[in-house]
């Protein structure tokens, strides 16, 4: 190895410890993939129950007064536990897929970059839940699932400074599909799945392959060595 090498793998590992120490770089693909599927799963129950609770003129086919009059019925409706276990189940892999790669890229879960990284993103979720809860208190069901596309979308732009830069872009689209879903209420079940579904799992592929794949192949020829 000579002088110009070394000087390259220094730099290198002068990099990677500064993205550890200002970054919160242990996001697994994996855990995008499996928010996705349990978003479309979610999705899916949502949109049986929707259509069960629609009115006959074919209004509501995400939300209609006729099923969820008041808050308090909305927060005990199928809809409501259908969203909470569905956001439970994500954030249970999430986590679990999170901790498995730091605990292999000896990177503690805990730190600087992912406090900064959760307040980041808990400012426009928690702003985003307190507008959602008024808006079923008003009746305005139509605007919820923009409404979390917009706030999430918000949040994950907010959060990329504190993580992986790709984060960004998903929170464009993110943003994108709830400002659409604005105009066209009646398929919000739709946009729902495809940006906390099929936008997950496009993220969490590209983030596994760019990220994780090759640490694996690196692993793989090494122990070939």
């Amino acid at each position: 190895m000579n002088a110009q090498d070394q000087s390259l793998q220094e730099l290198q590992h002068i990099k990677k410890m500064m993205e550890r120490s200002s970054r919160f770089i242990s996001l697994s693909g994996l855990s995008g993939i499996s928010a996705g599927v349990c978003a479309l799963i979610g999705a899916w129950f949502a949109n049986k129950v929707s259509e069960r609770s629609a009115a006959p003129s074919g209004e509501g086919k995400i939300y209609n007064r006729e099923y969820t009059d008041t808050l308090q019925e909305f927060l005990g409706s199928q809809l409501f536990y259908i969203a909470a276990l569905t956001l439970l189940g994500a954030l249970i892999f999430a986590f679990l897929f999170t901790y498995l790669r730091s605990k292999k890229n000896n990177i503690a879960i805990w730190g600087t970059a992912s406090r900064r990284l959760l307040t980041a993103v808990a400012i426009p979720m928690i702003a985003g839940g307190f507008y959602l809860l008024r808006e079923i208190q008003v009746g305005n069901y139509g605007l919820i699932a923009p409404g979390c596309l917009i706030f999430y979308g918000l949040a994950l732009v907010n959060g990329s400074k504190y993580t992986l830069d790709e984060v960004r872009y998903l929170g464009y689209g993110q943003i994108i599909l709830g400002i659409v879903n604005c105009w066209m209420m009646d398929y919000g079940v739709y946009f729902w799945a495809t940006g906390f579904g099929l936008l997950h799992i496009i993220y969490g592929i590209l983030m596994w392959y760019k990220y994780e794949r090759t640490t694996v192949d690196e692993q793989r020829s090494t122990i070939g060595a």
